[in-house]
């Protein structure tokens, strides 16, 4: 029995939820996202609540029925509040620099990396070691989020390159000298 499939989905009073068949689409003060549903998926729309139910019990059926409902709340959530995710880069002369609608990073290679944000996203520079990525898709500001990081990983001896605000990054002790 999926208990994250069968919450219920409440729609607050500035958003409005068009279903079209398989095709779920949300609009509100931020912006309109939509998604597709798989065709064992139902989503009905009682006043201001959104159920999601499934029409059977197949395995596949199970499995979607619970991401259904989750990316359901997910576009609700950032059509009305929207997303960020912080970063920091650690390192001597390691920073973040913005250039019109390119994000430059020098992160200790002999050449500055130089990403470009993409449209639907905003990249917002705190310092010259800090930054946060700020949409109203989840997968998009995570994803682009995960590739600014992909530039230079954090390495575990010293603790240097790009990582998340809340991650904790495992540190090791180097060699130790012979006896």
């Amino acid at each position: 029995m999926s208990r994250i499939g069968n919450r219920k989905i409440s729609i607050p009073e500035n958003v409005t939820v068009n279903i079209d068949n398989q095709c779920i689409t949300v609009k509100g003060p931020k912006g309109e996202l939509s998604t597709i549903v798989g065709k064992s998926i139902l989503v009905k729309q009682i006043d201001d609540i959104l159920e999601v139910s499934r029409i059977d019990d197949e395995i596949l059926s199970k499995s979607l029925h619970g991401t259904a409902n989750s990316n359901i709340q997910n576009l609700i959530i950032g059509v009305t509040e929207g997303y960020q995710k912080g970063l920091e880069i650690i390192g001597v002369g390691y920073r973040f620099t913005l250039k019109g609608k390119e994000l430059v990073i020098n992160a200790g290679y002999s050449h500055p990396v130089e990403v470009i944000i993409p449209e639907d996203l905003t990249v917002e520079l705190i310092n010259n070691t800090e930054i946060v990525v700020k949409g109203i898709d989840k997968i998009k500001v995570g994803e682009f989020a995960a590739n600014i990081r992909k530039v230079r990983k954090p390495e575990p001896y010293k603790g240097k390159g790009i990582r998340y605000k809340d991650e904790y990054v495992r540190r090791k002790e180097g060699k130790k000298a012979a006896k």
